[in-house]
């Protein structure tokens, strides 16, 4: 069952091993805290593990920095947000410096960046999204139409509905270029998308929908919080004008650390954010009585940014610039393929179906399997198996690797304890969890 992926039979523990020898990513799982080595962590996508290096890079900050400089730390952390957003914009998106920004939450940027986009196309009323996008920029822009005025078309990628919701064909949730052309017209002011789906883990054409957007003279605004450091995102070459993405899943730079947002230098001058914060401010410690717009990519920072959280970030991002991301896309293409195979050889026979394109180039670092007790497994590899993935509604199991810290074996032994924990059905007997966080 030897293919040209595999150096053997997917089902064989060997060929997961062989993998890891060959993988020249392996190393850098040493890198990373592991405190239970029993443990298959398959949640990557969710929340990255820990960097040894970054134990020590705070540290080092609440002495040196910090607790030494106090105040005086000011002058050599002002300009950290655009400093670190360089870094990242070099690890992950394929693009050059003065055009990213690591501050805020991934919520607070996209708020922004959807704003200042429909409002530089004040004749234009239409927004579009899709119903399979993550729920807080589906709400984010829900409000924003409701209080401009603007018409919203939801295409409805998941047959979930929504408001202004209108079907439209697609696979695995994943929108092309041609199927959302019937939708554009000279009156979209803005289209948003994932660049990476969170839940089907599918993959747009980027290239082409950015492409297509900007021939009807509309903005467009990715969502990368589950694409950076899991694919080569290649902005320039993509053509990607505005972005946003977190930095706490395969960016492993710990929970609730900085997000990151990117406005292509050509835009800066023509967008103006909602909420005009003293850091966006042209001379900022003069501090006069009217808000006069920086004129780089600070324009679109509000305020102070969290530098111990910037270490997290630097640290990572370093270590993943390090790995070089066409190396990390390719180790996720092999291990999402190595589960995909385990899928249709031991879980389809027990009642689940794949939900993520078999297309290498369709996906991210994760996949889905539907099931229709699909919430009580996942409870129960947890409980019982020692496998963490997550649970995303409505039946629907998510499994992760993430390329640095993860190794094919143990992407092997989780499917393996998956495969046990469905066929003796042990799952059935715990109770349904009642944590909130699924």
């Amino acid at each position: 069952m030897a293919s040209q992926t595999f150096p053997g039979d997917p089902t064989l523990r060997s060929t997961a091993e062989a993998m890891d020898r060959e993988d020249p990513l392996a190393s850098f799982r040493e890198r990373f805290f592991h405190a239970d080595p029993d443990q298959c962590y398959l949640d990557g996508n969710s929340l990255g593990k820990l960097p040894l290096a970054t134990i020590d890079a705070v540290s080092g900050f609440l002495t040196q920095e910090w607790g030494t400089l106090l105040v005086g730390g000011w002058s050599q952390w002002i300009d950290q947000a655009q400093t670190a957003g360089d870094l990242l914009a070099r690890a992950i998106l394929g693009t050059g410096p003065g055009q990213t920004l690591v501050c805020d939450t991934t919520s607070v940027n996209f708020y922004q960046l959807a704003v200042a986009a429909v409002t530089a196309r004040p004749g234009r009323k239409t927004v579009i999204m899709d119903s399979a996008n993550f729920p807080t920029d589906r709400y984010i822009i829900q409000g924003i139409c409701e209080r401009l005025g603007l018409t919203l078309i939801t295409l409805d990628t998941d047959d979930s509905g929504a408001p202004g919701s209108l079907p439209i064909g697609v696979e695995h949730e994943r929108v092309t270029a041609d199927a959302l052309a019937p939708f554009l017209s000279d009156d979209v002011a803005l289209v948003t998308l994932q660049a990476i789906n969170y839940r089907a883990g599918s993959r747009p054409e980027l290239a082409a929908i950015s492409q297509a957007v900007k021939d009807v003279g509309a903005l467009m605004l990715w969502d990368c919080s589950h694409a950076g450091g899991a694919i080569a995102l290649d902005f320039d070459a993509a053509g990607i004008d505005l972005a946003v993405g977190c930095t706490y899943k395969y960016g492993n730079s710990g929970p609730g650390s900085p997000a990151w947002l990117f406005v292509r230098k050509e835009l800066q001058e023509e967008l103006n954010v909602p909420i005009q914060g003293w850091f966006a401010q042209r001379d900022q410690f003069v501090m006069g009585p009217e808000f006069e717009k920086a004129t780089d990519m600070r324009a679109f920072q509000i305020a102070s940014p969290s530098i111990i959280g910037i270490r997290g970030v630097e640290t990572s991002y370093s270590m993943i610039e390090e790995a070089g991301i066409k190396a990390i896309e390719h180790k996720a293409s092999l291990g999402t393929e190595l589960m995909i195979a385990l899928v249709d050889a031991w879980l389809t026979p027990l009642g689940a179906s794949l939900g993520t394109p078999r297309e290498a180039s369709h996906r991210g670092g994760h996949i889905i399997i539907h099931h229709p007790e699909a919430a009580a497994i996942a409870h129960g590899l947890r409980e019982i198996s020692n496998v963490i993935p997550d649970y995303r509604e409505p039946d629907a199991i998510r499994l992760a690797i993430s390329p640095l810290p993860t190794s094919f074996a143990e992407v092997w032994d989780g499917f393996d304890r998956l495969r046990r924990l469905m066929e003796t059905g042990e799952y059935r007997t715990l109770k349904p969890s009642e944590s909130r966080v699924t």
